[in-house]
């Protein structure tokens, strides 16, 4: 004798809304609201797109920041320059990309190669400000050198600037200078001097 076991709708919609992202549902209502028909044949998965885009964006993991080696006694100048990165304006929702460099003075320890990259990319996937980016950034590598003496630049092109308002390209520079870097005119000029040549 088959059974029939009955579901209220609203258990129904509870097991819907834990299967699917809230962001396709936002998606969807975003896309009827500028007068689209999400159901049309290239929009159908959109939502779906746009929802995967956003987690994998700002849940994006670049990698342990942790290691260091031992310094050989060098008091060198290191510069690491023109890590690309993007972002997303927290005034508007629009992407920024940054070129981003990284100068420190070593002491005891030095920082791989990959780590400038990756503390960039970890400061810059989620929303945020220039500002904030290249400040974050220095903060994050003055800790893992165990130095003061950091500075960090990033020129950036803001899509909220270049696609709406004004619309037009524009560069922004910022800095971060700490340490020597702030307080040294000379070691900031051999800096640009690297930069430059």
């Amino acid at each position: 004798m088959p059974v029939t076991t009955w579901v209220q709708e609203s258990e129904v919609n509870s097991v819907k809304s834990r299967e699917e992202d809230p962001l396709v549902g936002l998606a969807r209502q975003l896309l009827k609201e500028i007068g689209e028909d999400p159901d049309r044949d290239g929009l159908r998965d959109t939502p779906t797109r746009f929802a995967r885009w956003w987690r994998e964006f700002i849940n994006y993991q670049p990698g342990s920041v942790g290691t260091s080696f031992e310094s050989v006694g060098t008091k060198q100048l290191v510069v690491v320059s023109d890590i690309q990165v993007w972002s997303l304006c927290e005034h508007h929702l629009l992407p920024f990309n940054c070129s981003v460099t990284i100068a420190y003075l070593p002491t005891d320890r030095l920082l791989g190669l990959s780590k400038f990259a990756r503390v960039a990319h970890r400061r810059a996937h989620k929303l945020q400000v220039q500002e904030r980016l290249v400040s974050e950034i220095a903060e994050d590598i003055a800790v893992l050198s165990g130095t003061d003496d950091v500075a960090v630049i990033a020129k950036g092109e803001h899509l909220c600037m270049t696609m709406r308002g004004i619309k037009a390209a524009a560069q922004m520079t910022s800095t971060a200078y700490r340490g020597k870097f702030g307080e040294d005119a000379g070691l900031r000029a051999e800096m640009f001097n690297l930069l430059h040549p």
